[in-house]
């Protein structure tokens, strides 16, 4: 993409009410005014907030609020120019349940209160094979005990993959450490029985995994 196009898209995310942009100074000086009001000052009701984490251009979570408009989805990517598409998609489609965070996820515990999300979306992640790369992977042990402080009681987390390794890393680390594995997939659309929520919705990558017959994994779980 170039410069000029990065410009025009971060200008007009500027312009969206959908988007927020707060910088990481404001998050960690704990200035953030939505922490613990997202529902009342930003959703404007009391329904469940969903988080999509590396959400991308912001398919799956404009594609989870037009199906599930009794929930409120919130797409998290530090890449701006990204998610454009899909806070202009959530615009133009007249979705009010749906809005866009830029920031870093390892931030997400200044921008929540604990308990404050019911779900967490974790879509297509770079798996970080490396070893030297654990501590970005986003399934790693200390990246969900970030999700834990936030989630809710009954709060649970999904991680939809093409990567083998970081469907098979992830549910080893489950295992290991103990927590409640409620549904394991290791190719959604083969195998009958699979969520409708899991299926239902396709990226463009997606669609070209698919097309690579690259099998699409899936993992929902609760941390303990």
């Amino acid at each position: 993409m170039g410069s000029k196009n990065k410009l025009k898209r971060f200008r007009e995310n500027e312009t969206f009410g959908n988007v927020l942009q707060p910088t990481r100074e404001e998050a960690v000086a704990g200035d953030f005014a939505l922490k613990g009001k997202w529902n009342s000052d930003f959703f404007k009701n009391d329904n469940p907030i969903v988080l999509e984490l590396g959400c991308g251009k912001g398919e799956y979570s404009v594609g989870l609020a037009a199906r599930y408009p009794e929930n409120n989805f919130l797409g998290i990517d530090i890449k701006g120019a990204r998610f454009w598409r899909g806070a202009k998609t959530a615009v133009e489609q007249g979705l009010h349940n749906v809005g866009f965070l830029r920031t870093q996820i390892e931030l997400l515990e200044h921008f929540f209160e604990e308990g404050e999300v019911a779900e967490i979306w974790i879509t297509f992640p770079d798996p970080q094979i490396k070893y030297k790369r654990t501590k970005h992977r986003l399934t790693n042990s200390e990246f969900l005990q970030r999700y834990k402080k936030i989630l809710g009681p009954n709060g649970v987390v999904n991680l939809k993959t093409d990567s083998e390794f970081m469907h098979g890393y992830t549910l080893g680390l489950l295992h290991g450490e103990g927590h409640e594995v409620i549904y394991a997939n290791h190719n959604v659309y083969r195998n009958e029985g699979s969520p409708e929520v899991v299926t239902a919705i396709q990226t463009f990558y997606e669609q070209q995994y698919l097309e690579q017959n690259k099998a699409i994994t899936y993992i929902k779980f609760k941390i303990k």
